[in-house]
């Protein structure tokens, strides 16, 4: 077997709907804490859905303290850079002005960087007779705001933590919807295997939780209307579930080869060890019910990590309480488990914090990470009614399921089909040199 650089994780942040730390949301992470509740952020009541998971009790006003940088960042930038802030503060380590060059960094960026009164600012300024005048952008009377422009771009997340870090060495934005924080980690694994920096930041951010986000959710029928029940509202894989629930974050790792990280004595939670990616170009909304595109990013994820599927003992699965996604993950999940599946725990941390989008994929490999370091499978809550067609998946209900994790996956599936799967190893398996 050839050598490769090994990549550990050493350094987690989040700010998630169930807590404004790491350590606040794994503790209510353990606990099944719900983050769910009606929106409070927008008035919501025209919609057939009228519940989220809001970050609450964030400082907005001190997420970072660059004034400049705030002034341009949205919601969900100031979650990120304040998680990011976190990541680095746990690793005990940040670039420096001589290793700037050696850093690199990839994120998985938000659909929706800009505000609804920000584009509904063009209603609001139509001519007299009910209709809106494109030459009335060039007029200097206009009240256009070039902050609120620069805001709305996808990669505005990305130049914001490059400028307030000091990064200076390869950087992207991934943008694959759902998928988008996954592929942003496995990206950045290939980046550092091929030996273009040194040390990643890597991660995601988003919050669609405003009206254009909601009524987009809702048109297409994806979201739970249990407006009454919000704290049980988001039930993956449950026989009664209707929807997910929208949801809002961000999540950072610090990444490094694994020798540096030795020998600076770094904590490590877990080797990053796979990544895989497919498309499955079946329906814009919906996983094939086959598994087929989800079974190809496992399986490539497995491989890359050159573990066997009886490696495995925790999934964190994308479990978005939809019924056509939870079906198709069990049926992928089957597919590469095989007669191993059983003693396989699975659980998706989306039935208490929701579904981040953009974020969902780097919480959820913070979430394996720490369930690595910790020796806990957190609990998929809300669970009491099977479905039949999910019944070969052994799910976490009831409580968190202390175990040894050797290796874990985490599964992102997004809208349009692209597919992520990571890989992670227990950090004493790559120092015994399995």
């Amino acid at each position: 077997m050839s050598q490769r650089v090994r990549v550990a994780i050493t350094g987690i942040g989040m700010v998630t709907p169930i807590g404004n730390t790491t350590a606040a949301t794994w503790d209510a992470l353990r606990a099944g804490k719900s983050g769910a509740g009606p929106i409070t952020i927008f008035d919501a009541s025209g919609f057939s859905t009228r519940i989220g998971a809001e970050v609450k009790g964030f400082d907005f006003e001190n997420a970072i303290a660059d004034r400049k940088l705030l002034k341009i960042a949205s919601r969900s930038h100031r979650f990120a850079l304040n998680a990011a802030e976190q990541a680095f503060a746990d690793a005990g380590i940040r670039p420096t002005a001589a290793d700037a060059e050696r850093w690199g960094f990839v994120v998985g960026a938000g659909m929706m960087g800009v505000s609804f009164e920000e584009l509904s600012s063009v209603h609001r300024h139509a001519a007299a007779d009910g209709e809106f005048h494109p030459d009335e952008l060039l007029s200097p009377d206009y009240p256009a705001d070039p902050i609120a422009f620069c805001r709305s771009q996808t990669n505005t997340g990305l130049a914001l933590l490059t400028k307030n870090f000091g990064i200076r060495g390869y950087a992207t934005a991934v943008h694959t919807a759902c998928s988008s924080g996954g592929q942003a980690i496995g990206t950045a694994l290939k980046v550092m295997r091929r030996g273009n920096v040194d040390a990643m930041l890597a991660g995601g951010f988003d919050s669609m939780l405003n009206p254009i986000g909601l009524s987009g959710f809702c048109l297409l029928g994806a979201l739970s209307t249990d407006n009454d029940t919000p704290e049980r509202a988001s039930r993956p894989f449950d026989g009664t579930r209707n929807g997910f629930v929208l949801g809002e974050g961000a999540a950072f790792l610090v990444l490094e080869k694994w020798d540096a990280a030795r020998a600076r004595g770094a904590k490590i939670y877990a080797e990053l060890a796979g990544d895989g990616n497919s498309l499955s170009c079946y329906r814009i909304t919906d996983t094939p019910p086959d598994g087929d595109g989800p079974i190809q990013a496992i399986r490539q994820s497995l491989a890359d990590a050159r573990l066997k599927p009886e490696d495995i003992d925790y999934v964190n699965a994308h479990g978005t309480s939809t019924m056509m996604n939870d079906r198709s993950e069990c049926v992928a999940l089957g597919a590469v488990m095989g007669d191993h599946l059983p003693n396989v725990a699975v659980s998706s941390t989306k039935s208490c914090m929701g579904h981040l989008i953009a974020a969902a994929g780097a919480v959820e490999a913070a979430v394996c990470a720490l369930a690595i370091r910790d020796g806990i499978a957190p609990v998929n809550a809300n669970y009491t009614t099977p479905d039949p067609q999910c019944s070969n998946v052994n799910l976490v209900t009831g409580q968190s399921r202390p175990m040894r994790i050797r290796a874990a996956l985490s599964n992102s599936l997004g809208f349009g089909g692209s597919n992520s799967s990571l890989t992670f190893r227990h950090p004493d398996l790559v120092e015994e040199g399995r």
